[in-house]
């Protein structure tokens, strides 16, 4: 019976790491939203790829990115009608953006009323790098790189068990682990995990600060949506590896895309959507 379940698992597994997979967006939530997209635009170098207002739920959708939401992974801000502030807490960290010419990047932030945060190095990163802010506060880091397919690289979040994070992002995300390493001087340790081949393509970045015991998780901030051709499997594996599923899956009423939701054990959301749905819901 045994030797029955570890069969079972290991297929769920092995097809989990052969879906196709791909980090669709990440959302999370603004106060204002077209002083955003003017900022992602004009400073960041963004397109606007959609807008969609749900009056009768009182809040609206913009989605950016540097490409096709078919082929790219964007940006899905979300506009609660009436609310003009969001707490970032502590845990959310930021987002990765490569860019060819560092220096210009960050002269336009600053020719836009950007505020730089910090210029030099971050933890982790060989690359020249610099730490922008949006009109919220979320942090972008321009990472100076070679030509890449889609510019938006890294989704950085702080964990406090980042063995564990890494073990079940590979077992039950199907995840790659593209590097991990510790580094004494700055205390932090990271991982970055991703679908790709290599580090062309967008990755979640996983941050251990060493002797952090305890985060403050934020209203701001919301979740990551990941592609998958069958999200019935795909909350299955959730399940083994103890992910806490928090939507089964199943078709959104109205517009029938099928999605499944989970926890990863240090709280942070993702959402599955039905490959084959997600494009029909493109424009």
């Amino acid at each position: 019976m045994a030797d029955s379940v570890t069969s079972e698992v290991e297929a769920l597994t092995d097809w989990a790491t052969a879906d196709n997979r791909r980090f669709l967006h990440v959302v999370y939530r603004v106060g204002n939203l077209e002083k955003t997209i003017k900022f992602y635009t004009e400073a960041l170098g963004m397109k606007l790829l959609r807008h969609r207002d749900i009056p009768a739920d009182k809040y609206t959708n913009a989605f950016l990115g540097f490409g096709p939401e078919n082929t790219h992974c964007v940006i899905e801000l979300t506009y609660n009608y009436g609310v003009e502030k969001y707490n970032l807490g502590t845990a959310f960290g930021y987002f990765g953006i490569a860019v060819e010419d560092l220096k210009a990047a960050v002269d336009t932030v600053k020719a836009k009323g950007g505020q730089v945060v910090s210029e030099g190095n971050l933890p982790g990163q060989t690359k020249p790098s610099a730490v922008v802010e949006d009109p919220d506060g979320y942090k972008f880091a321009l990472i100076e790189s070679g030509p890449v397919p889609d510019p938006f690289a890294l989704i950085m979040l702080n964990v406090l068990d980042l063995d564990r994070a890494i073990t079940f992002y590979e077992k039950a995300f199907g995840m790659r682990l593209v590097s991990s390493d510790s580094f004494p001087e700055e205390k932090v340790s990271i991982a970055y995990l991703g679908y790709g081949s290599d580090e062309k393509t967008t990755l979640l970045g996983l941050t251990s600060n060493h002797g952090v015991t305890e985060y403050e998780r934020g209203n701001a901030y919301a979740q990551i949506a990941v592609g998958t051709d069958d999200v019935y499997k795909t909350a299955a594996i959730l399940k083994e590896f103890d992910g806490k599923v928090t939507r089964e899956p199943g078709p959104l009423p109205g517009i029938n895309t099928k999605i499944t939701a989970v926890l990863d054990p240090e709280g942070w959301k993702t959402v599955f959507v039905d490959n084959a749905d997600f494009l029909e819901e493109l424009p």
